[in-house]
């Protein structure tokens, strides 16, 4: 079931309302599905793959009901017939992102080239090639006023992340250039209202229409980390006068409608939804839960019916006995921590148990459709997930809490979440297993080293292994945040040997599991052979596999089979 999932995203009403649009990955390939909308947000007919070169790889824009511009997966824009045929390239260099249309004829998208990544401008009659509007180091998520006048953006420079600092630039005219308009804290998501007379965007996590938060947030965030564009957590109503966005209510999800004005906010629909579009036949978005596989759904505004449309699971999924989480927290020195813990309604006593640290680190386990966490607890593994300090869904205070400390508190507030589950009755002592990737699997391998005591396997997924490296080569997206989450160098150069797990590879004592792929451009590849090398001079028992042409993270179905095929043996073996 989960080597054979597909995923969707990113649906999209066409500009009538006619047919409905968005994308199915599997197997390391995206494609476009495009469907006639029938009444009440049914469809009218099966949906046909409306695609470009090797697929999507960018995201999608409607031009009208017949014609679609699509970011395809070797990087270029190609405007496509909705009934597949592609009529022309727009351009010819770089990877083309989020692109929109204006209504004067005109697309905007991001392009990304391996020393920049831009907003840029070009016709769609092909007539001339991207032509570069901003100035800024990264810039992306470009949005049309509706009568195609005016242009916004969000950009940021590094070494900042899109959700530590970043602005909003508004240009009004060609060749004009562009000005800032909100620059406080992080800004993303500008929206026009569909009658131009405002503008909404997210800043720090909050809803602001015209500069203004809207009620009815309380203190919950409504956007995630922008780790790619496109994100499309709210959306305004056709009319203009509503909002609906997605609430993040520590690690659980909940789509709420709200206005300018208006003093609180109601609830539509329990549960996380993503890629929000409001339409005349509704609202349009992909939602998900803990026991929900994500699916394309039309929401009724007023409550009153949703239905689903499209879904990326394969079908038996919800008969399989899936479990909601509850939310735990524990101590850690002075700090409150936050968790999910993951048991069988039937578990008595402590279980083995599997703690499954998110990436990023600016990452957040939540209450969403989490299989392999599934798996695992049918398998009879109690899974806690630790938001540890640095965490995004719990405030900016929490999430900067990180900064300069990466390897030291997120190692404590894990190993301390160890602690308290034992304490608690939840996990068995001596069947405790960290499970992590990329910086998930960097905080595993460290608690491995500092607490050996509390692990017996470590399952650890492209991590990050030495900080020093990591600076080197990784992408040029990340290049810069490790000034922040440890230190600048060459002045803290001994923090990162310090707390990079290579330098303690002879201080871990319980077996690893260490999974790779050799065309990964965020960690280096080379680096999980040398981490390896050095565990196994150390006398640790080591499971090392690389797979070809895979990044970091899986693409192909036989990849993800053969992965959980081997975390299965190991913890079997170990746990």
């Amino acid at each position: 079931m989960l080597s054979r999932s597909r995923s969707v995203s990113g649906p999209r009403w066409s500009p009538a309302g006619d047919r409905l649009a968005w994308i199915e990955s599997f197997d390391g390939r995206a494609d476009l599905m495009v469907a006639p909308a029938g009444p009440g947000g049914d469809l009218g007919g099966p949906p046909v793959v409306v695609t470009a070169e090797g697929g999507v790889g960018g995201g999608f824009a409607w031009v009208g009901d017949d014609l679609l511009v699509v970011a395809a997966a070797d990087g270029r824009l190609a405007l496509v017939h909705a009934g597949g045929a592609v009529e022309r390239f727009l351009s010819r260099d770089g990877r083309a992102l989020a692109p929109v249309v204006s209504t004067r004829g005109e697309v905007a998208c991001a392009i990304e080239r391996d020393d920049a990544c831009d907003i840029a401008t070009l016709p769609l009659d092909g007539s001339a090639w991207p032509e570069r509007v901003s100035l800024a180091d990264y810039a992306w998520d470009p949005e049309w006023s509706p009568d195609g006048g005016t242009l916004v953006w969000q950009e940021w420079d590094l070494p900042n992340m899109p959700w530590h600092a970043s602005r909003l630039v508004r240009r009004d005219a060609p060749g004009e250039k562009g000005s800032v308009f909100a620059a406080d804290g992080a800004c993303s998501q500008p929206r026009f209202s569909p009658d131009g007379t405002r503008l909404a965007w997210v800043n720090d996590g909050r809803l602001i229409v015209d500069g203004e938060a809207i009620p009815g947030q309380e203190e919950h965030e409504c956007a995630e980390p922008a780790w790619s564009p496109g994100q499309r957590s709210f959306a305004w109503s056709p009319a203009s006068d509503e909002l609906a966005w997605c609430r993040n209510e520590s690690g659980f999800g909940r789509m709420v409608i709200g206005a300018p004005g208006r003093k609180s906010a109601r609830e539509l629909s329990r549960g996380w939804h993503r890629d929000i579009a409001w339409g005349e036949r509704g609202i349009v978005c992909v939602r998900s839960g803990a026991v929900t596989p994500p699916q394309v759904v039309v929401l009724a505004p007023n409550g009153s019916a949703r239905r689903a449309i499209a879904r990326g699971a394969v079908g038996g999924f919800e008969r399989t006995g899936l479990v909601e989480p509850r939310p735990v927290t524990w101590k850690s020195g002075s700090a409150l921590v936050h968790g999910l813990l993951w048991r069988a309604p039937a578990a008595r006593g402590p279980s083995p148990m599997i703690v499954h640290v998110h990436g990023g680190p600016t990452g957040q386990a939540a209450a969403d459709w989490n299989p392999r966490v599934q798996w695992l607890v049918q398998q009879g593994y109690a899974v806690l997930q630790p938001n540890h300090r640095g965490s995004s869904g719990y405030g900016v205070a929490y999430r900067n809490a990180l900064d300069g400390q990466w390897g030291e508190v997120d190692t404590a507030d894990v190993a301390a979440g160890i602690k308290h589950a034992v304490k608690e009755g939840w996990g068995a002592p001596s069947r405790i297993a960290l499970m992590g990737s990329s910086a998930g699997g960097f905080t595993a391998l460290n608690v491995a080293a500092r607490h050996p005591d509390l692990v017996g396997a470590v399952v650890a997924l492209y991590p990050v292994t030495d900080l020093v490296d990591l600076a080197a080569t990784t992408h040029r997206f990340e290049s810069g945040d490790l000034a922040r989450l440890v230190g600048p160098l060459p002045e803290t150069r001994a923090q990162y040997v310090a707390r990079s797990p290579l330098a303690h590879a002879s201080e871990i004592r319980a077996p690893v599991l260490l999974l790779q792929g050799d065309q990964d451009r965020v960690v280096n590849p080379e680096r999980a052979t040398t981490f390896a090398d050095a565990l196994r001079r150390a006398g640790v028992e080591v499971e090392f596999h690389v797979y070809a042409g895979e990044g970091h993270g899986w693409r192909r179905a036989e990849t993800v089979a053969d992965e959980l095929t081997r975390v299965s043996s190991f913890l079997a073996r170990w746990c």
